[in-house]
C-alpha cells in the first residue's frame, strides 16, 4: 500500500517537490495537499507581471486542477491546517478535516512583514503577496489616484511599476540613501532610479515612516523629519517572515524558520520542511532558485534515490520590470571584497562590476546587459579564481567574442538558465537539437525558458546564437568526441581540487581500500569529507570490482541499484526472457551505480509507451533485438539511442550487461547514462561494447544453453523490480 504523504502548502516549493516525486516514482505515495488559497498552484514571483498587465492569472498557473486529478493527488483548496499532532501523525484543519500521514512536508511559505506602524490596521493598507493583493490594488486604482509603496527593494519597485500601469501616481518610500541597497551599489542604483523616474515613479529616500495618517481609512504617511505624504493607498513591501506557527505548536525546532538538515528533515521523524519556511544551516531563502533546489533534494530523498543533500544556494536578484535589466549576486557590500572590474558606459547605459574576496569571484552587479548573470552565479558558487576569470575575459576580448555569448558558452550543462521554470542549459540545447529550433521564441514555446519574468531572455538568445554556430560547451566548435580537459572541469567539492577523473585514476593506481586512506593520502581539506565527496569516494573505491557487494556502503535500506521494467508480453512470448532478465538482475543488483538504473524490456520499441525514455532498453525489432541507452524522463525528455543489434535475445541481454559494465567503469558519481553518453560519445560506447562482446564470445552462442521455465523465484524478482 502506498505511503501517505501530506503536504501543508500549495505553493511553489511544495508542489515542485510533489511534481518531482511523481516523475521519479509515480504511485509510491498517496498524496494529499492542503492550500490556504482557493485556487491551484501559481507562480507567485510573477504577480508583478499580472499587476503590470503583461500576464493574466491563467498565465502564471503552474499546475492546473486537471494536473492534480491526473496524478491522483487529493487537493483541498481554501483549507487551512491549524494543528499537527506528531504522536498520532495527523493534521487538523479549521473546517474539522483530519488527515493521517506517514510523511509530512511543511511548505507553509512566508507571510508579509508588516512593520509596527501606528495606523497600519486602517483600510487602504495592504501588502503585496497574493493574487488577492493584485485584485485589491486594481480595485483601489479604479477609485483613487495616488499610492505610496513603503520599501525600495525588488518587491516594492515591482509593485510601484504595477500601480503606474493601473494609472495611479506611484510614490516609493525607502529608508536608505539609494534603491535596492542590499543588492546594488550607489552607481547602479542611481542608474536604476533615473530610469524608473522616467517611467513615472517618484522617490522619497532616507525617509523613516512614523505613522499612517487618516481617521477611518489611510490618507497618507508622516515621516520622522516632520514631512507628510498624501496617499489613498499604502502598499507594504518591506520583506517577509517565514510562516512557522504550525511547526512551533507541534514542538518542531525552529530558529528564524523551521530548522532542517541537508535532506530537509526537521527535528521530528517523518516531518520535512521546504521553501521559504525552512532554515538550512542558519539561512532561510526567499528566492525561487534555492527553493527548487531544495525540492529536488527532498524528492530524491523521499523516493529513496541517491542524493548528496542540499548544500545551500547562492542567491541572486533580478528585477522583473519590462525594459529594465538589473542583476546582482553575492554580497556586493562586503568590506573585504575588492573590484576586479568596474565598467560604466553612459551612452549605452550599462554598468558592470565584478568583485573578488581572497582571490575568488564573490559578487557582481550588472545593469543594462545581464546575460553574464547565470555564468556569474556559477562562478560565485564554485569560487572561481579571479585571475582565471580575468584571463578568460582578456582572451574573449582579443578575439572580439560577444561577452554574452562567452558567458553562455562557459555555463556548465546543469546550470539553471531560467530560474522561474527550472530550465537548464542542457535542456535548452537538447530541445533545440531534437526539434531543430532556431529562435529564442521557439525555445520559450517548447521549454518555457524566458516565458515567465523574461530575465533570462538575453542568456537564451546567446545560447541560440552559440548553438547555431556549434559553440555550446567550450570556446571551440563542439564535436561528438570532445572531452573537456581536466583543467576545464570543476573539482568534486571544496574538500579537494581533484576532478572525478583524477580521483578515480589515483584510486585505481594506488589501490587504496578506504575513504579515510584516500583523504589522508590526497591531503583532503576536511579530514572527514562532506556529503558531496563521501559517496563519490565510496563509489570509486568499489568500481574496480563492479560485482562487489554493498558491504560498508551507507545506502537506504530500500535502495535499489537496478530496476527492471519487464513487458508481460515479452515474458509470455519468449521462453528465455524471464530467466535471462533474472540472471541480469542477480548479476548487477548489488552494484553501487553512479545513479540507480532503470532498464526496460519489451517485444516492441513502441510498446509500452515511453519505453525509450529509460536508461537502458532491450526491445524486439523486425531485424531481431536492439539495445538502446541514454533515455530520460526527467528534465527534458530524451529518447534512448541505439547501441547495437543482434539476432537473439540472449545475445541482446549479454550486450546489455556489457553496456552496464562499461557505464559502471566510466561514469562519474551522480552522472546519469545520458550524460555519460554525451561526455564519452555514442560512437565510442558502441565500439567499446561491441569490442568487449566479441572478445568474450569468440564464436556464436549455442542455442538451448539458457532455456529454463519461469519458476516462482524468477517471477517474484521481476515483479519486485517493475
Amino acid at each position: 500500500m502506498p505511503s501517505r504523504l501530506v503536504v501543508i502548502g500549495n505553493g511553489m516549493a511544495g508542489m515542485r517537490c510533489v511534481e518531482e516525486m511523481v516523475k521519479r516514482r509515480a504511485g509510491h505515495f498517496q498524496i494529499t495537499v492542503f492550500g490556504d488559497e482557493p485556487r491551484p498552484n501559481y507562480n507567485r514571483i510573477l504577480l508583478s507581471k499580472v499587476l503590470q498587465g503583461e500576464s493574466r492569472f491563467e498565465d502564471i498557473v503552474l499546475h492546473s486542477l486537471d494536473w492534480y486529478e491526473e496524478n491522483g493527488i487529493r487537493l483541498h483548496t481554501g483549507e487551512q491546517v491549524v494543528r499537527i499532532d506528531p504522536d498520532r501523525r495527523t493534521v487538523y484543519t479549521a473546517s474539522g478535516m483530519q488527515a493521517q500521514y506517514d510523511v509530512l512536508i511543511l511548505a507553509t511559505g512566508s507571510v508579509p512583514y508588516l512593520p509596527p506602524l501606528p495606523g497600519s490596521e486602517k483600510k487602504g493598507v495592504i501588502s503585496f503577496r497574493s493574487i488577492e493583493d493584485c485584485q485589491r490594488m486594481t480595485e483601489y486604482a479604479s477609485q483613487y489616484s495616488r499610492a505610496a509603496v513603503i520599501g525600495g527593494g525588488l518587491l516594492g519597485l515591482e509593485a510601484a511599476r504595477g500601480l503606474l500601469h493601473l494609472g495611479m501616481e506611484a510614490h516609493v518610500v525607502h529608508n536608505a540613501s539609494y534603491l535596492m541597497n542590499r543588492q546594488l551599489d550607489a552607481l547602479s542604483a542611481g542608474m536604476l532610479q533615473k530610469e524608473l523616474e522616467q517611467q513615472g515613479m517618484i522617490f522619497h529616500l532616507n525617509r523613516n515612516t512614523l505613522k499612517i495618517t487618516g481617521t477611518v481609512r489611510a490618507q497618507g504617511l508622516r515621516f520622522d523629519n516632520g514631512e507628510r505624504l498624501a496617499a489613498d493607498l499604502i502598499v507594504m513591501a518591506v520583506g517577509i517572515r517565514p510562516n512557522i506557527r504550525l511547526a512551533e505548536q507541534a514542538g518542531i525546532r525552529t530558529g528564524r524558520a523551521i530548522q532542517v538538515d541537508d535532506h530537509m528533515q526537521t527535528s521530528l521523524p517523518g516531518i520535512y520542511a521546504v521553501g521559504e519556511c525552512a532554515e538550512h544551516r542558519g539561512i532561510s531563502y526567499g528566492l525561487v532558485a534555492p527553493l527548487y533546489e531544495q525540492a529536488q533534494v527532498l524528492a530524491a530523498h523521499l523516493c529513496e534515490q541517491p542524493t548528496t543533500g542540499y548544500r545551500g544556494s547562492i542567491p541572486y536578484s533580478q528585477l522583473k520590470i519590462s525594459g529594465v535589466h538589473v542583476f546582482s549576486v553575492g554580497d556586493v557590500q562586503a568590506a573585504e571584497a575588492e573590484n576586479i572590474v568596474q565598467q560604466y558606459d553612459g551612452v549605452q547605459k550599462t554598468y558592470r562590476r565584478i568583485l573578488a574576496t581572497q582571490g575568488k569571484i564573490s559578487g557582481a552587479v550588472l545593469y543594462g546587459e545581464t546575460a553574464e548573470g547565470t555564468a556569474l552565479v556559477e562562478m560565485v558558487r564554485r569560487g572561481q579564481p579571479a585571475e582565471q576569470w580575468l584571463a578568460d575575459s582578456s582572451a574573449h576580448s582579443q578575439t572580439n567574442d560577444n561577452p554574452a555569448d562567452a558567458a553562455a558558452i562557459a555555463l556548465s550543462p546543469e546550470s539553471v538558465v531560467c530560474a522561474c521554470n527550472a530550465v537548464t542549459k542542457c535542456t535548452i540545447l537538447d530541445t533545440m537539437t531534437a526539434l531543430h529550433l532556431e529562435t529564442a521564441d521557439q525555445v520559450r514555446e517548447h521549454t518555457r525558458a524566458s516565458g515567465s519574468c523574461g530575465g533570462c531572455r538575453p542568456t537564451v538568445e546567446a545560447l541560440v546564437r552559440c548553438h547555431a554556430a556549434g559553440m555550446t560547451a567550450s570556446a571551440a566548435p563542439s564535436t561528438a568526441s570532445h572531452v573537456p580537459a581536466a583543467a576545464e572541469m570543476p573539482s568534486i567539492c571544496g574538500c579537494t581540487s581533484l576532478t572525478h577523473d583524477l580521483l578515480r585514476d589515483l584510486i585505481r593506481e594506488h589501490r587504496w581500500q578506504t575513504a579515510a586512506e584516500v583523504m589522508q593520502q590526497l591531503d583532503w581539506v576536511n579530514s572527514d569529507g562532506c556529503p558531496l565527496c563521501q559517496p563519490a569516494l565510496q563509489y570509486y573505491l568499489n568500481t574496480h570490482d563492479p560485482l562487489q557487494t554493498a558491504g560498508s556502503i551507507f545506502l537506504p535500506a530500500s535502495y535499489a541499484a537496478l530496476l527492471i521494467h519487464a513487458d508481460p508480453l515479452l515474458l509470455e512470448q519468449q521462453p528465455d526472457a524471464g530467466y535471462l532478465l533474472e540472471q541480469l538482475y542477480r548479476r548487477w543488483q548489488k552494484m553501487i551505480p553512479a545513479v540507480p538504473l532503470h532498464i526496460a524490456a519489451s517485444v516492441d520499441a513502441n510498446s509500452p509507451a515511453g519505453l525509450l525514455l529509460h536508461d537502458l532498453v532491450v526491445c524486439g525489432s523486425p531485424a531481431g533485438w536492439e539495445i538502446h541507452a541514454g533515455g530520460s524522463s526527467t528534465g527534458s525528455l530524451r529518447r534512448a539511442q541505439l547501441i547495437a543489434q543482434t539476432d537473439s535475445l540472449q545475445d541482446a541481454i549479454q550486450l546489455l550487461s556489457l553496456c552496464i559494465s562499461q557505464y559502471h567503469e566510466q561514469a562519474y558519481y551522480g552522472e546519469p547514462v545520458w550524460q555519460w553518453l554525451e561526455r564519452t560519445s555514442l560512437l565510442t560506447i558502441r565500439e567499446q561494447v561491441l569490442s568487449r562482446y566479441y572478445e568474450q564470445t569468440g564464436e556464436p552462442v549455442q542455442e538451448g544453453e539458457t532455456r529454463h521455465e519461469h519458476d516462482a523465484d524468477t517471477v517474484s524478482i521481476l515483479q519486485r523490480t517493475v
